[in-house]
């Protein structure tokens, strides 16, 4: 089972998801089985940030100094998932999300729920920076986005 630490340091992300824990383990609850770790635990840490400070930990990080939509920090490299295993940290950013402003509900917990799963398969492993690891993780991604679409609403 998928247990989520989930933190905000922007006001911003209330006005959108009034209850954020509650949204995304639905998220998680709604995954395929292979990612739903029964009989396991299985812990990350989410956090709802900005672009200012999602740019400090990209240039501290990573030595971009730009702000990005997500980021993700894997525990491991090589992740072996045991009966308590932790993936890692999230950060996501909400002036990427919150775009355009006149964006319905639906389409920004869309927004956020792709953006989740993309960086919950980086704290599996999976990465896009070669074309063919790009194809796989995508159809991960999209495996996943229909598994928990009609969830989310």
């Amino acid at each position: 089972m998928i247990s989520i630490n989930v933190f905000s340091e922007e006001k911003a992300w209330s006005k959108r998801l009034k209850n954020k824990d509650i949204f995304f383990k639905k998220i998680c609850k709604a995954f395929p089985k292979k990612y739903k770790f029964l009989n396991k635990k299985v812990t990350l840490t989410l956090l709802l940030s900005n672009n200012q400070n999602i740019k400090k930990l990209n240039k501290v990080f990573r030595k971009k100094n730009k702000s990005t939509d997500i980021l993700s920090f894997p525990l491991d490299k090589k992740i072996k998932i045991s009966k308590n295993t932790y993936l890692g940290d999230i950060i996501i950013s909400y002036n990427y999300l919150d775009k355009p402003r006149s964006q319905n509900l639906k389409s920004f917990k869309e927004k956020v729920t792709k953006l989740f799963i993309h960086g919950f398969l980086h704290l599996l492993g999976f990465d896009h920076k070669k074309n063919k690891d790009y194809s796989k993780m995508l159809k991960e991604e999209v495996l996943l986005f229909k598994s928990v679409q009609s969830k989310i609403n």
